[in-house]
């Protein structure tokens, strides 16, 4: 193995950071306790109830579905960010921007995503025939926490 002090002080600070990514993740959906429907439903447990489907709802796999989406792209992402980090940045912006991207995937999936109609009672209900959006709360509710891997 080669010594770090073989290396420019760049050199140094990529090999350093590219250890900093190794060591941290990023979680990407609904955080659990964070948002609540006006009836005090956690925003998780409707994402997971409309993600798999129950009794009277449909799966409707919008998490499921952006997970390939986000595979698809993350060759081109990571390219770009190897870049970054190169040029001077930081692994904490990467992941940060990883979060931001895998955000804006899983909230095009929920507007986008082309699922079950919803039953007319909801329609009558909601007074929209879209699924997974009534308030837009749940679309609103997606989020990212970047931490150390293992985390709490």
């Amino acid at each position: 193995m080669i010594k770090l002090d073989y290396y420019t002080p760049k050199g140094r600070r990529f090999l350093n950071e590219l250890g900093n990514l190794r060591k941290m993740e990023v979680l990407v959906g609904f955080l659990q306790g964070e948002n609540s429907d006006d009836n005090g439903v956690d925003i998780a447990e409707i994402a997971t109830a409309n993600e798999y489907g129950t009794a009277h709802i449909p799966p409707r796999p919008f998490m499921r579905m952006s997970i390939s989406d986000i595979n698809d792209r993350l060759p081109a992402f990571w390219k770009g960010e190897l870049k970054r980090v190169m040029d001077g940045g930081t692994a904490e912006n990467a992941m940060n921007r990883l979060g931001v991207m895998a955000k804006g995937v899983i909230q095009n999936k929920i507007t986008t995503g082309g699922f079950a109609a919803n039953a007319e009672s909801t329609i009558a209900k909601k007074g929209s025939s879209k699924p997974l959006i009534e308030t837009g709360r749940m679309r609103a509710s997606v989020n990212y926490l970047v931490r150390k891997k293992g985390g709490d």
